[in-house]
């Protein structure tokens, strides 16, 4: 598995002769990455004494503590309570993701691992959103996120009309890829098995091979000559294609995997803090919101969300004490996403590594080689 190397922030990564959107010296950036490495490693405030003891840096105590200081100053790091050490600030983390980070490999065991165990669901749509989510939680040892496709940027395989009733009948949407949506509508009137055997099969002569988006804007102009044959189904069909080629995000599926992990993080052992977690998983709609990514983000890309800039109008009053990397797939042209949720101390670099790795592999098909991702 190559290292992560496409990851977005909400600013672009600079190239090296970029390095300065911060104004950090090389001392700084020296010292901010251990710091942050630091922190992300303990759990704890990192001092000068650390710093001096453990890493050739050839600065004296005092030169250490000076840097310390002004980045303290300047909004990196924080000193909390009354300890001689430094902790990042969302600034600190933003700097180091966006400038300090070294990109990092997963090992070949890893990478096997990660390969068998989705080739083996790859065919199964909803198998293979789960396995994803427990897969990206036991590696991170973080909450694993997957997101369903998005029926609507699908290809309809197939329109089926089942009749349930005089006057009730099941559309069942079938897209390519083994994704299947299903609603049942009235219709005015009474369905003749024969009539509306011929009338499927006209429609789908129409409207297979489209996305259900294209369906969904187009339909009344596709159909609106098929009424000679019509049973009710195609002035339905016209009249109710908003609904039935869109998709609620009640209909996304949501997996999320990993609780456990995120309850030993130290950040999440006080009561409120745990609370406003355990609210955040419980909340499909918001976890849909946090993650899903924009079509303008590239496929198998990380992007890099850190504290505040996860903020809702439901967080603004009581914080965000999480960081969010996601990235979108992509399967039968239809985009999904998946993504870790874990406290701002976070391995950003293993994290990104690890979601962008899977992205590539759930944007794999049968019909293709197994990426290196």
């Amino acid at each position: 598995m190559q290292a992560a190397s496409n990851y977005t922030t909400d600013m672009d990564r600079p190239s090296p002769s970029e390095k300065r959107i911060y104004g950090l010296n090389e001392r700084d950036r020296s010292i901010l990455r251990l710091v942050v490495q630091n922190f992300i490693d303990t759990a704890g405030p990192v001092g000068s004494r650390v710093l001096s003891t453990n890493y050739g840096l050839g600065l004296s105590p005092a030169s250490i503590r000076n840097t310390l200081s002004d980045l303290e100053a300047r909004g990196f790091l924080d000193h909390p309570y009354t300890s001689s050490g430094r902790v990042p600030t969302e600034r600190g983390y933003r700097a180091y993701v966006d400038e300090l980070m070294e990109q990092i490999q997963l090992s070949e065991q890893e990478q096997e691992v990660l390969r068998s165990q989705l080739t083996d669901s790859i065919s199964d749509a909803e198998r293979l959103v789960r396995e994803s989510s427990r897969l990206l939680s036991q590696f991170a040892n973080l909450l694993g996120v997957a997101i369903s496709p998005r029926l609507s940027t699908g290809v309809l395989e197939r329109l089926e009309v089942v009749p349930l009733s005089s006057n009730r009948a099941m559309f069942v949407i079938s897209v390519r890829g083994g994704l299947i949506r299903t609603i049942i509508l009235h219709v005015e009137s009474e369905l003749s098995r024969s009539a509306l055997d011929r009338v499927v099969l006209l429609l789908n002569e129409r409207l297979a091979g489209l996305t259900l988006d294209e369906i969904r804007r187009t339909c009344r102009e596709r159909v609106a000559d098929l009424h000679a044959e019509d049973t009710g189904v195609v002035q339905l069909l016209m009249d109710s294609s908003s609904m039935l080629f869109s998709e609620p995000a009640a209909d996304r599926r949501v997996e999320v995997g990993g609780t456990d992990h995120m309850l030993a993080q130290p950040e999440f052992q006080q009561p409120e803090e745990l609370r406003e977690l355990i609210k955040l998983v419980d909340d499909e709609a918001a976890v849909i919101g946090l993650l899903d990514a924009s079509d303008d983000e590239a496929i198998g890309s990380a992007r890099v969300r850190i504290g505040s800039e996860n903020v809702t109008a439901g967080d603004a009053e009581n914080g965000v004490r999480y960081s969010v990397v996601t990235a979108p797939y992509q399967r039968h042209n239809m985009r999904g996403t998946i993504g870790v949720i874990g406290p701002t101390r976070m391995d950003y670099a293993r994290v990104i590594s690890l979601v962008e790795g899977m992205a590539a592999l759930l944007s794999w098909s049968p019909d293709d080689e197994i990426p290196l991702v």
